[in-house]
């Protein structure tokens, strides 16, 4: 695998947070002496430096394909990084103190792409699990499709009371007169054309005449109530649409990145 020193050594001193760091022992390929370095994790590359102040690092260990374990060394708190090939290297680091060595054991065995796969795949499992509801076996809690309603940004308000309507409307000839509600203050007749019957109550007006409508006017009628169904299709459907997107759309971010 080829690798750009430059963006190597950017990477490993730029201002992205660190996985972990910190000083451990590095003992060397052909001599078995320990020397102190500083080491920095940062995603699946372990870069170590000849100080902490170095400006680049000394060398690099992509952590893929590999397994960390403890190993059996004169010097204390000791662990390997192995690879798989027989001609691959081993690289053999000591901590300063259990703990140290316990953190760095523990995020190189979670650095690899690998051990990121595993976990997605199991929290995939778990979800799928979870939306399965008490019919899975699981008590997750499943929403039916479109009962989601998005919650108001300001403080409820209560409906505002309508002034309650007398169980039987007053008639006058048959018809029910608004103006007539007990209750009900009615604004005085200004247009000077009220009617009045001779105890003072108010005439309803007199019906219009009946108007036929013509053989046009009733083919445009008809036409117009043969096209709104397909209108009212054509929209119901275009709007569904939308909300089936904006509905997957809000799934999406609910989920956030895998």
């Amino acid at each position: 695998m080829k690798l750009n020193e430059r963006s190597l050594a950017f990477y490993a001193t730029c201002d992205s947070p660190a996985d972990n760091a910190g000083f451990l022992y590095k003992r060397g390929e052909r001599h078995t002496a320990y020397h102190r370095r500083w080491f920095v994790l940062k995603g699946n590359m372990l870069f170590y430096f000849e100080e902490r102040e170095s400006r680049e690092p000394v060398g690099v260990i992509v952590l893929e394909g590999c397994t960390v374990e403890l190993c059996d060394s004169a010097e204390e708190f000791t662990f390997a990084i192995r690879f798989g090939g027989a001609k691959s290297r081993t690289y053999v680091l000591a901590a300063e103190s259990q703990a140290a060595m316990e953190s760095w054991v523990k995020s190189l065995s979670r650095a690899s792409f690998d051990y990121l796969r595993l976990v997605v795949r199991e929290l995939e499992k778990q979800l799928e699990e979870m939306r399965g509801g008490p019919a899975g076996g699981r008590g997750g809690c499943r929403q039916p499709p479109g009962s989601w309603k998005p919650k108001p940004s300001g403080p409820e308000r209560s409906p505002e009371r309508l002034p309650a309507l007398p169980a039987a409307l007053p008639k006058e000839n048959g018809c029910a007169v608004w103006n007539n509600v007990p209750g009900v203050d009615r604004s005085p007749d200004t247009s000077g054309c009220g009617r009045h019957d001779g105890e003072g109550n108010p005439r309803p007006p007199p019906l219009p005449p009946r108007r036929r409508a013509s053989s046009s006017e009733a083919g445009s009628a008809g036409a117009a109530a043969a096209e709104s169904p397909s209108i009212f299709f054509r929209l119901h459907e275009r709007y569904g649409q939308e909300v089936a997107r904006l509905r997957q759309d809000w799934l999406d971010r609910r989920r956030g990145p895998q």
